[in-house]
Formats: structure tokens, sequence, C-alpha cells
């Protein structure tokens, strides 16, 4: 009988620099408890003080912020100075292809007349761009501070890699997925989607993932991050359901990976790899001398080993935030103002959603007019259902909002551009099959969970 192997790098520093990280981002990311009568996270805790704390400064700030990322983006893609042409970070922040440099110009036009009231009044409305800016936005700058800074916790210090070796086995045959997918589904439920659209276009053209494995991954597994849910919930004031949202959230998505790469189009695409790349499959068998749980915590203190220190620590975090704030806010401003005063002001959405009306009168919805274009004006972006839902009375057909509008997952502002501008091999067709796939496969599943909770 073959002794077992010993775990390298096994140290009390090693397991230490793992062990408090993890555990720490884990509290403040995922273990909820109860604050002034509501449950809560720490995370969301922090910025909902933060965001009291600048209540009347945030939209000045935020106007200035999204102006001044149009600015440099046009400067940079024009001039392309050196310094940012040699720099990886400011080059991946601003010199963006034109149609995300066309969003960035939008919403820094569009932030500056709902700030100053100027043009026309659909644009700065309290129902369209000054919900977004006096609304959303100051939302989004809070979490994405503290979320931002203090996701390192679980991203760089052995938690992924470990979660990583204890899903191998299930992956292939629930999802049809190698093992390793499971540390892109981790980093996009833990970090962000886009984190995950990332991962997966890297791997997929160095040889890792073939077309349909790749394009399962970018559009099933590039979950909302937990700090999306938390804006989500808030904006929709169903705070006090976080425990069963988040539990229903993580039920969708897991039934929606199940079935969605077996059936077209997904299972559809070839399982070969990408053009030029060659077939580097990387071992996932664990060694036998190994469980799953020795061999990931080898693997986990090896990258806490590797772990450069409280310096990269914050670089990692500021970062993060910056690459939220300049990516993601100009471009929620674009869109989402453009969805907006289409919504506020023509029937566009409430044509599209028609088609859901007698699916959620069916499945006796309140609310079920009100409801069905929120089904659709998420293909846009994904706080736009919630934006809509804000102001349906009924709580149970905001529960299902809340759930469609984090799992449909394929959002045009964020990871469905991501999706068309990568390697990833899917077309904007695809994106819209895949979208209103989704929202079928979710709806069943909201509508059963929110009449057992209500």
């Amino acid at each position: 009988m073959k002794q077992p192997r010993k775990i390298a790098n096994l140290s009390l520093s090693n397991l230490l620099t793992f062990l408090i990280p993890s555990l720490l981002g884990i509290s403040l990311f995922i273990v909820p408890f109860s604050y002034k009568g509501e449950l809560t996270i720490p995370i969301a805790i922090l910025a909902n003080a933060v965001q009291a704390l600048l209540e009347e400064q945030l939209p000045l700030i935020m106007t200035v912020i999204v102006v001044m990322t149009a600015v440099l983006t046009l400067m940079f893609k024009f001039f392309k100075p050196v310094f940012v042409q040699n720099h990886s970070f400011l080059a991946s922040l601003f010199l963006v292809s034109p149609v995300w440099t066309i969003a960035r110009v939008l919403g820094a036009i569009f932030v500056i007349m709902v700030y100053f009231k100027i043009g026309p009044e659909a644009v700065w409305s309290k129902n369209t761009g000054g919900t977004l800016l006096y609304d959303l936005i100051p939302v989004l700058f809070s979490v994405f501070l503290f979320a931002g800074l203090l996701l390192p916790l679980l991203l760089n210090f052995g938690l992924l890699e470990l979660c990583g070796a204890l899903f191998t086995k299930f992956m292939r045959p629930i999802f049809t997925l190698p093992g390793r997918s499971s540390i892109d589904c981790l980093a996009s439920w833990l970090g962000d989607g886009t984190i995950g659209v990332l991962l997966t276009s890297k791997q997929y053209e160095e040889g890792y993932y073939t077309k349909r494995e790749a394009a399962v991954i970018g559009t099933t597994f590039s979950v909302v991050s937990i700090t999306f849910t938390i804006v989500i919930l808030s904006y929709l004031k169903l705070e006090a359901y976080i425990i069963p949202y988040y539990l229903t959230v993580l039920l969708i998505g897991f039934v929606s990976a199940i079935i969605m790469p077996r059936i077209p189009p997904l299972s559809r695409k070839p399982d070969t790899y990408y053009e030029g790349s060659k077939e580097e499959v990387a071992d996932e068998t664990i060694p036998e001398d190994h469980t799953s749980f020795s061999w990931g915590l080898n693997k986990a203190l090896d990258r806490a080993q590797n772990n450069t220190g409280v310096k990269a620590f914050f670089k990692d975090g500021i970062q993060n935030i910056l690459d939220m704030w300049i990516g993601v806010v100009p471009v929620v401003m674009a869109i989402g103002t453009i969805a907006l005063v289409i919504a506020e002001y023509t029937p566009v959405f409430e044509w599209i959603g028609l088609p859901f009306v007698p699916l959620l009168s069916l499945l006796q919805v309140p609310e079920a007019a009100e409801a069905a274009q929120t089904m659709v004006v998420g293909f846009a972006d994904m706080f736009l259902p919630a934006v809509i839902g804000s102001s349906i009375e009924s709580e149970i057909t905001r529960f299902i909002i809340a759930c469609i509008s984090v799992t449909q997952l394929i959002y045009m502002s964020e990871v469905g551009g991501l999706l068309l501008g990568s390697k990833i091999p899917v077309k904007f067709i695809d994106l819209v099959i895949i979208f209103i796939l989704r929202t079928l496969i979710t709806l069943p599943i909201a509508v059963i969970v929110a009449n057992i909770l209500f």
C-alpha cells in the first residue's frame, strides 16, 4: 500500500497565509448576519456607510469620473503615448475597442446632461438618466470601492485553487466541462462576470478549451458577482430575503448550467481547438497518492507561498476598483440611459415583452403586464430590470425580477459585449437565443420559490 504523498510547502506560515485571507474574504463577502433587524453581509454595510456619508457629493464625483474616463480614453486612443502602451493595466483600461470608446463618450455626454439638467428632458428626467446618476450609480461607487479593494482576499491566496481541485470530479459529468472551468466560475461569482470571460478567452486562445467548452463557459459560467446581486437586492428593497435569494440564484444557475450545454446553440459548437493553438489540455487527474482535498490544498499553498505581500494586495485591489469604476460605470450610464428613455417614452420593450404576459399570467405572477418588459430589458443591461421593476408593488414579482435579472447572464453592457469582442466563438444571434432560453429556464424556478416564500 502506497504511503500518501506529503503536501508540498506545508508550513505554518504558508497555511496561515492561505487560511487567514481566505476565511476573512468568505466572512466579508459570503457569510450573512443580522444587522439592524435585517440580514446582510459586511461588504454591504461598509458600502451603505460610505454612500450615506457622501450622499450629496456622489453624483458630482461620479460625473467627474465618467467624464474623465471619456476624455482620457479619447486622448490615449488618438495620441497613443508610449507610457500607456507599455503599461499593461493602463492599456487594458483605456485602449479599448471603438464600440466601448463610443459607449464611454455617450456615457459622459449623458452624465453631463443629467447633472446640469441640459438638453432634452427625456434624457435627464428622474425616471431616466436621473435614476441612474442619483440612485443607481452612487450604489455602484460604494459597492465597487469595497468589493474591488477586498476581492484579492478571495482570489489571490489559494481559495480558488482548493475549490478547483475539489470540483474536478463533478464538472465533466454534470456540466460537460473540464474541471479547471470551476475556477472561471468561482472567479466570476466571487469577483465579476468580466473576469470569467477574460479567463476563458485567454485559456481558449492558449489551447486549454475547445470551441464548445469556451462558448459554454463564457455564456454559462460568467455569472453575476455577489457584489452585483447585493446592488440588485437593495435596489428592489428585498434585503431581508438575502439567504433565500442567494440559494435561489444558486439553484437557477445550477439547473441552467446542466441544461444549456446540452441544447443548441451551445451543443452544436465543435469540439475543436482555437486556430493556431496546440492541444495543450492540462492533466486534470489527481495523483493516486492524493485526495481531492490534499491535492487542492497543495495547489492552494503553492499560490499562498507565491503571493507577493501587502503591496501587491493593495495594488490588485486598487486596480479592481479602477477597472470597475472606469470600465463598467460609463457603459451602464450610456446603455442604461438609452434603454430607460426607450422604456419610458416608447412602447418598444412593452412590445418585445408582450409574449411574456400570457406566460406570467399562466404562472399567476402578480402585475404580469408590468413585469413582462423586465423579462427582456435585461439583454441591454442587468440593472434595467431592477430599475423598471422597483415601481412594482408586489414583493413576489420583485423577487422574481431580482432572480431573473442576475441569472440571464447575457448583458450587452458587460458580459455580452465582452464575449463579442473576445475570441470566444459566439455570434450575436447565439447570445440572443441563449438569453431567451435562460429566461425561460429561470422563470418557472423563480416563480415556484417566490410562491413558497411569500
